[in-house]
């Protein structure tokens, strides 16, 4: 058995990656916070992201901020999307927006050299979009339908976009799907890029370019007024946990592969802590070899039942963050097994755990912390909310993280309510 204690710690390993990764630290260019990361990707490649404060959480009407980052790219004042599409092909870029609860990030990647054209291309987005009537009804709410219908028929998908609901009712509980019971009007989508797209809601993440370099473009671009100075418009209440349960009945339409799933949630009210990341860690529920089963606890579970799974998850948010196990099964029978299971392990979290679980588990939070910024979408998703934040972006060091303050942490955490969904056969699955 080999003993963790003569084993290399990852601490040095994970700030030498990111003093690597790190070009410089974050500066202000013509009103926007900007961050270049020049060692990340390939050399020959670049990307630009502009990540804007107003994801669903934010929106006055449901479903105005799935229909804004959907109109990405339309119409603007330089010209019609046909134009920009035709643009991108020609300069070998891509471009592309996504939607999670607190930000819509337009991103652009391209050869180097081409930022300042793709930085008009985005800046454009945020000045001048048409917002004309014909392109939500003919281009827009065609793919605004078709993600919610896939959201619907994914259990996973759907299961935590009800355990957001439940656990935080508005606010971060508001779904990232529109939904034709509240239609979305094209004023209510201007109404909302008005408040969106001010220069304090707005920060603009580099890749394969020097925080130097991206300091000169945005200037030039943001510094004549491009985009809509001011605070911005959009407002949300402090964040609070509530919890409750939702019975969902699996679709006969869904495809052979969406399985029976239950999600057990806890959330808080404040901003995730690294004994939370650990916590996730221990439970696990993931291998880090293929085809073996794992040797965490929900990994040993899931292993009894062919087909099961069993994953522990944290998303953390600027002021919460929402802590759980999605299970599932290839049978609800199966998962109302399997869940009963799960949820026993959950509320002996942390507190039965031996020193040499908890090292283990330090060192998978630290390589997961090391290794989520390796892609453009996980750069993205930990640079922007720290640029918000304050604009510093620093690694975090589980040095102090030990059993009794993983075991305090997760003592805390299932004193709440508990958030459960179960998607599939209700008559079958267990009540929370």
């Amino acid at each position: 058995m080999y003993s963790l204690a003569k084993l290399p710690r990852g601490q040095s390993a994970l700030k030498t990656a990111l003093r690597r990764l790190v070009s410089s630290k974050a500066s202000s260019a013509g009103g926007v916070s900007v961050i270049g990361f020049e060692n990340k990707g390939p050399a020959a490649t670049s990307s630009l992201t502009v990540a804007i404060k107003a994801g669903s959480r934010f929106e006055s009407t449901p479903g105005v901020a799935h229909v804004l980052k959907n109109f990405a790219f339309k119409a603007t004042a330089n010209g019609s999307s046909l134009k920009t599409v035709r643009e991108t092909e020609l300069y070998g870029g891509v471009l592309s927006s996504a939607l999670s609860r607190e930000h819509i990030f337009l991103t652009a990647e391209f050869l180097r050299g081409d930022e300042e054209h793709f930085l008009s291309v985005l800046t454009s987005v945020l000045s001048s979009s048409q917002f004309y009537g014909h392109e939500l009804k003919e281009l827009v709410l065609p793919v605004v339908q078709s993600e919610a219908i896939a959201a619907q028929s994914s259990p996973i998908t759907l299961a935590l976009d009800a355990a957001h609901k439940l656990a935080f009712r508005k606010g971060l509980g508001n779904s990232l799907y529109a939904s034709p019971h509240y239609p979305v009007t094209i004023d209510d989508v201007k109404s909302y890029a008005q408040g969106a797209f001010s220069k304090s809601n707005v920060a603009v993440i580099g890749s394969g370019i020097s925080t130097e370099s991206l300091s000169q473009v945005v200037s030039s671009a943001f510094g004549s007024g491009s985009s809509q100075p001011g605070s911005s418009g959009l407002n949300t209440s402090k964040t609070s946990y509530y919890g409750g349960e939702a019975r969902i009945p699996l679709d006969i339409h869904a495809p052979p592969t969406a399985l029976p799933t239950l999600v057990i949630a806890y959330g808080t009210s404040s901003p995730a802590t690294l004994e939370l990341k650990v916590l996730k860690q221990l439970l696990g529920g993931e291998s880090s070899l293929k085809w073996t089963p794992g040797t965490s606890p929900l990994a040993q579970a899931a292993d009894k039942v062919p087909g099961g799974s069993a994953k522990a998850f944290l998303l953390p948010y600027s002021d919460a963050a929402l802590f759980g196990v999605v299970v599932s099964a290839p049978t609800s029978p199966q998962l109302a097994g399997l869940a009963k299971e799960v949820a026993q392990i959950i509320k002996s979290a942390g507190s039965a755990a031996k020193d040499e679980e908890i090292k283990r588990a330090v060192a998978k939070a630290t390589f997961a912390d090391a290794t989520a910024s390796e892609t453009l979408e996980g750069l993205v998703a930990n640079v922007g909310p720290a640029l918000f934040a304050g604009g510093e972006v620093k690694s975090e060091s589980f040095s102090g993280v030990s059993a009794s303050s993983v075991s305090k942490a997760a003592s805390e955490l299932l004193k709440a309510k508990p958030t459960v969904v179960a998607v599939g056969n209700v008559n079958v699955l267990p009540y929370a």
